[in-house]
């Protein structure tokens, strides 16, 4: 039987589509997430020797994020997707085997090589695959969706981790951890791969990469499009990772903190959902909803308060919302052979902004409790937001 036009698309789609959603789950579906900054602490770690470690995941991600991204453009997206996880998967591995600071070292070194691996190549794929398909208008709600897969492997995994927790302790939620990495791998093997790869010269890899920061270079709309996306998620991305100490300083039991995270991933999770019909908020939309989310988060964590962790539950969808808007804006302005590149441009910035949110948090955290350095840390979002709101204004000017 011959299938119409419009079923090949259509099966097509389906296929990516149920590929992307089952890696994004099992890539985020990791029992450490919310209990690793406590197995630091309970190693013996100091605030400054946590930061430091979060500090080099983000580092690793600098020295390979553009490298890889050119890379992924050059050779195979697809084989980079699976090669990621079997990384992140030894990195969770040497952390519960041997817990140490140079064994939590070693892990985010790797972590970090295996994240920078799918930066860029997974966004690229995706969208080239559904431009194939005619289907490239659906990128904001599919990445979305994405996103939302992403974090109920993230709340799952929250929600399973009391649990294992108890049961186990670090050895098993690790293994569990170890284990979800193995089958992200295997998931991504499944991911198709139509595009047609460049010729593999000696100088492919360069070539690339000076083409798209041409590409930077020349198009002032690709070039604001790209440094929206660190404005938009490298605070709150940052933020993210001392969230268990913020929720433990509230007075909670230990064994609740995995809960009140989940509640903080569900709402992200939403904001996640909400991506496909917020694509028409337009600039003005944009820079409410990132002030809107930072008033959020600066009273929320000021209050210190079960009511004051749902706000910062809020906050972070808002962010999570803007972060998928402004990779559907960067996505919109560049083309296919520079894609992975610049989508891993754009990741680079987002780590180096990371790099030095989690300095900051370290200096205001020497002597300021977790709630004020979180409200300290929504301003940055304020100034994107007014950034965002005089450049609409001037582009409204005759």
């Amino acid at each position: 039987m011959t299938l119409t036009p419009a079923r090949v698309p259509a099966t097509g789609v389906r296929r990516l589509t149920t590929t992307l959603y089952g890696y994004a789950f099992l890539d985020d579906f990791v029992l450490l997430y919310p209990v690793y900054a406590l197995l630091f602490a309970d190693t013996g770690m100091s605030l400054w020797q946590i930061s430091s470690l979060f500090a080099l995941w983000s580092i690793t991600g600098v020295l390979l994020e553009v490298p890889s991204g050119a890379w992924a453009d050059a050779v195979s997206r697809r084989r980079l997707l699976w090669i990621g996880p079997l990384l992140t998967a030894a990195g969770f591995a040497l952390w519960v085997t041997v817990p140490s600071y140079w064994a939590f070292a070693a892990g985010f070194v790797l972590w970090g090589a295996g994240g920078a691996l799918g930066s860029g190549a997974l966004e690229a794929l995706v969208y080239d695959e559904l431009d194939r398909l005619g289907a490239a208008g659906r990128y904001a709600g599919v990445m979305g969706r994405a996103r939302a897969a992403r974090l109920l492997g993230t709340v799952s995994s929250i929600g399973l981790a009391a649990p294992v927790f108890a049961r186990g302790g670090y050895a098993a939620v690790g293994a569990a951890s170890f284990a979800a990495c193995v089958l992200t791998a295997a998931v991504a093997t499944r991911f198709p791969e139509h595009r047609v790869r460049p010729e593999t010269g000696d100088d492919s890899w360069a070539t690339t990469l000076r083409s798209g920061l041409a590409q930077v270079r020349g198009d002032r709309s690709v070039r604001g499009a790209l440094l929206l996306v660190p404005a938009v998620a490298a605070v709150w991305g940052a933020l993210d990772e001392y969230t268990p100490l913020l929720v433990r300083d509230i007075g909670v039991a230990e064994a609740t903190v995995p809960c009140l995270i989940m509640l903080i991933w569900a709402g992200v999770t939403l904001g996640s959902l909400l991506a496909g019909p917020a694509e028409r908020l337009g600039t003005r939309g944009l820079a409410a909803l990132l002030a809107g989310s930072a008033v959020a988060l600066a009273v929320g964590a000021a209050a210190r308060s079960l009511p004051g962790i749902a706000l910062v539950s809020l906050a972070f969808a808002g962010f999570q919302l803007a972060e998928v808007l402004a990779d559907v804006r960067l996505q919109h302005r560049i083309d296919e052979s520079r894609r992975a590149t610049l989508t891993s441009v754009a990741s680079l910035g987002t780590e180096l902004a990371t790099v030095a949110t989690f300095g900051v948090y370290a200096l205001l955290g020497t002597d300021k409790a977790h709630s004020t350095v979180f409200a300290m840390l929504a301003i940055p979002y304020l100034v994107t937001a007014l950034a965002l709101a005089r450049t609409r204004a001037a582009t409204a000017r005759p």
